[in-house]
């Protein structure tokens, strides 16, 4: 396998411990009084229905972001104050923030900073006592490849600040508080899935989400046991979801339902005759699109409760096809990963996430991924493209508090 294909697992978690611990001596000096994390993600299936109020299947990931905290040494109880090891990489200047959460309001904390003061500010909107603490972040999820970092990072902040503070609240109501943050705060018109899978996902499982009620149920999701493999690359092409196509696909999805006199195109009964309503042919694509992905959920739900796992490859085809060609939202190096992946025996392959950049999954058959992940490789360097990079795709679970690392032996 080249460098390309070499694969980047997760720290274990006395490593994570470690190093989150770390950093937040870098920054303040001291201990945390405790390291929470959260996942990233993959979903599996279900493109852009979440805010359509349809459904979705992400699992969760063993990457994810750490936050590291105390309420020790937080200046007068009222200030947040926030380091970022990877601002840090980027720009040492931008590695620190902080805000008087009694002052937070929308517009009020910009740049990597308003995630976390956005979470701040939903709680005490909730009506949560939230005042000032200490967060040193550190992650090993790839940002902007898909992989929901932002939600992980809001996940990973309301964890620890609901912890620090004895804050009794359940995974799926900080799920929609991590949403508010996101959309209110930072002013992201993101759905509830991210933040959904962040906090409510199992190991071992798929979560199917319905997001109109937010109803769920864990999907037995064991690609090993079926003699498979889920393989996730990062193209390395970036996107960012606050450059307007996001909204604009939001938007789009909004007037077809209104066309069409639906709540959401999640209602929608007759695919053929409410398609045919639709005249202008930029709506009818999106909503066809929206349409038939919360089919293929339903499809690739029964299929894995089936222990038909290898039909599911199919699904993955027609939902890629679906975002390249209804939504519009795939990009040159998605578009060639998924090819060369399938020409080389993975039985379906699909881009993930908002689009416009990021990641693509394949189903490729047990011990294969490596020979895939070089065709894809060898495809990328064709083009001059830089080669992708392998994710670990177990299903883990969500987010939660990391036990102390045990002592050096």
């Amino acid at each position: 396998m080249n460098g390309a294909g070499q694969r980047h697992t997760a720290p274990p978690g006395r490593a994570v411990m470690t190093a989150a611990t770390g950093w937040f001596r870098d920054c303040y000096g001291g201990s945390p009084d405790g390291v929470w994390h959260a996942p990233g993600r993959v979903n599996l299936i279900g493109e852009h229905t979440d805010y359509n109020d349809g459904f979705v299947l992400p699992f969760a990931l063993g990457l994810g972001v750490r936050a590291a905290a105390a309420l020790a040494g937080a200046r007068d109880g009222d200030v947040l104050e926030l380091c970022s090891r990877q601002a840090a990489a980027t720009s040492p200047g931008a590695a620190h923030a902080q805000a008087r959460v009694g002052s937070l309001a929308p517009g009020s904390v910009t740049g990597w900073a308003a995630y976390a003061s956005g979470v701040a500010w939903a709680l005490r909107e909730a009506g949560y006592p939230v005042g000032g603490a200490r967060i040193a972040i550190d992650s090993d999820l790839p940002q902007g490849a898909g992989l929901s970092s932002s939600a992980a990072f809001e996940c990973a902040v309301a964890v620890a600040l609901t912890g620090l503070y004895g804050i009794e609240i359940t995974a799926r109501a900080l799920a929609q508080i991590a949403r508010r943050a996101e959309n209110d705060f930072v002013g992201v018109p993101s759905g509830i899935m991210d933040q959904s899978a962040a906090m409510l996902c199992r190991k071992g499982h798929a979560l199917l989400l319905d997001c109109r009620t937010l109803a769920t149920s864990h999907v037995p999701f064991d690609p090993a046991s079926a003699g498979l493999e889920l393989l996730a690359m990062d193209t390395r092409a970036r996107h960012d979801l606050t450059d307007g196509a996001y909204a604009d696909r939001r938007r789009s999805c909004e007037e077809a339902a209104r066309l069409l006199g639906v709540p959401a195109l999640r209602d929608v009964t007759d695919p053929d005759a409410a398609l045919r309503r639709l005249r202008d042919p930029v709506l009818r694509r999106r909503a066809r699109h929206v349409i038939t992905e919360n089919h293929r959920v339903q499809a690739v739900v029964g299929l894995l409760r089936a222990g038909a796992m290898s039909e599911v490859g199919a699904l993955l085809n027609a939902s890629h096809l679906s975002l390249r060609d209804d939504f519009e939202i795939s990009w040159p190096q998605a578009d060639v990963a998924t090819q060369a992946a399938v020409a080389a025996g993975a039985l379906g392959a699909r881009m993930i996430g908002g689009g416009f950049g990021g990641s693509v999954i394949a189903l490729v058959p047990a011990g294969r991924a490596g020979e895939i992940a070089d065709a894809v490789t060898a495809a990328f360097g064709r083009r001059g493209w830089v080669p992708p990079r392998v994710i670990p795709t177990s299903p883990e679970a969500g987010a939660h508090r990391l036990a102390a690392a045990p002592p050096p032996p």
